[in-house]
């Protein structure tokens, strides 16, 4: 095992490294996109007044304008950052925790980290924020810290995430179950004291967004200050706020696309980019720890496939607001496999020893694996768009697309007689 996991984070650093490399160089090139989803997003401001999502646009507007930079650039700036950050954090935060054959697959799964590269419109959006909020969550939770140290996290940090981007409070489950884990010895009153006194900022927070949409007129001021300042268009997830500034509104756009062909994609989607990880889930309990309250051990120790089902049922509320259900995918995948990663690392979770198995037939079945491995890690993805249907050869396009725009020419034509393109071509093409 200790062999395993040095050769998967010399790979894993590599791979990280690809998709830093490949994220900066595609951010780069989006940047000056005058349609680029991920820009109108983040140029939401408030200009016209207090609005949900505008904080960090408004931090890049006035950082464009005091040091004379383009808006663009600024963000471009921030988003590299951003990113940098979030894939730093993933890799610490993965490459301590013990793993096995069917981790590794997890954690490879093509809904996760290599997502963003694949369908690069969702490159950078604002659930990013979420990501980084989120792992330093589980960081201070760990063994090492006070346990008050999260809440207090949560009460100031917390907010200022729902303000990036309010959906957040859909993945509060998560957190929320970690803090019951995390305090398993108190009575149940003193940690619902503990989770409502945390968490109480945020719900504020978010109580005032929701009864702050833009006016027409505030919508039109905004707009302005964009084009007068910077010659920015309001468009996309800009110009929807003042469209779509309604809850109903939301869900209606979800419902008219709706059908039983987009319902059962994304169930198969689901099954086979979870599975990895439900099984390991399905085979891992968390330990025997004694509790003050029944309820909580009832929630602590009931199976845990369930409790993450159950974590997983706010992000129906997702699905049912908006049309891009690929990044909704991604969401709930980072979240879940991030909290069992924490479960496993904090010893606060045992894997039967069945899993196993697989570490056995990857030894013996190699050549096997390997197919099996590429075919489920790097052969397809899924579209960003609820109506969309399963793009392929995510790896292959990735290094074909970004080689055609750093060479100007097709350069993955110097490969064509490798083994893996002459595999793509007979298998998988």
């Amino acid at each position: 095992m200790k062999n395993l996991n040095k050769k998967f984070n010399s790979l894993f650093f590599l791979f990280i490294s690809f998709i830093f490399l490949t994220t900066i160089f595609w951010l780069y090139q989006k940047h000056n996109v005058g349609n680029d989803s991920t820009i109108s997003e983040w140029i939401i401001n408030y200009q016209g007044g207090f609005t949900k999502r505008g904080i960090i646009g408004e931090i890049c507007f006035q950082l464009a304008g005091f040091f004379d930079l383009r808006l663009r650039f600024v963000i471009f700036l921030f988003q590299s950052l951003l990113y940098l950050i979030y894939l730093i954090l993933i890799f610490f935060f993965i490459k301590d925790a013990s793993k096995n054959v069917l981790t590794i697959i997890a954690i490879f799964s093509p809904v996760f980290l290599i997502y963003p590269i694949a369908e690069i419109e969702v490159l950078a959006r604002k659930e990013v924020f979420l990501f980084v909020g989120f792992i330093i969550f589980l960081n201070l939770s760990s063994n090492k810290y006070s346990k008050d140290i999260p809440l207090i996290y949560i009460f100031f940090v917390f907010p200022l995430l729902c303000l990036i981007w309010e959906p957040f409070i859909i993945f509060f489950s998560f957190v929320i179950y970690i803090i019951l884990v995390r305090n398993y010895d108190e009575s149940a009153k003193k940690v619902l004291i503990k989770i409502f006194l945390s968490f109480s900022s945020s719900i504020l927070v978010t109580i005032i967004i929701l009864q702050n949409s833009l006016t027409v007129d505030e919508h039109l001021l905004m707009v302005n200050s964009l084009i007068n300042n910077f010659g920015e268009n309001c468009y996309m997830s800009c110009a929807l706020l003042s469209s779509k500034a309604s809850i109903g509104a939301q869900f209606e756009a979800v419902f008219i696309l709706l059908s039983f062909e987009v319902i059962f994609r994304y169930f198969m989607i689901i099954l086979v980019s979870f599975l990895p990880l439900f099984v390991l889930i399905s085979n891992t309990k968390i330990r025997l720890i004694s509790s003050k309250s029944k309820i909580f051990n009832w929630i602590i120790y009931k199976n845990l496939f369930l409790i993450f089902i159950f974590l997983l049922l706010p992000s129906l509320m997702l699905f049912s607001a908006m049309t891009d259900w690929g990044r909704v995918v991604n969401m709930t995948y980072t979240f879940s496999i991030l909290t069992y990663i924490y479960l496993i690392k904090n010893n606060l979770a045992i894997i039967n020893k069945r899993i196993f198995f697989f570490d056995s037939y990857y030894s013996h079945k190699f050549t096997f694996f390997i197919i099996f491995f590429y075919i489920f890690a790097f052969g397809w993805n899924q579209k960003t768009g609820m109506t969309g249907d399963i793009a392929t050869n995510s790896l292959y396009k990735i290094v074909y697309n970004t080689s055609k725009k750093i060479f100007g020419f097709d350069g993955i034509r110097l490969f064509q007689d490798s083994p893996i393109i002459k595999f793509h071509k007979k298998y998988i093409e």
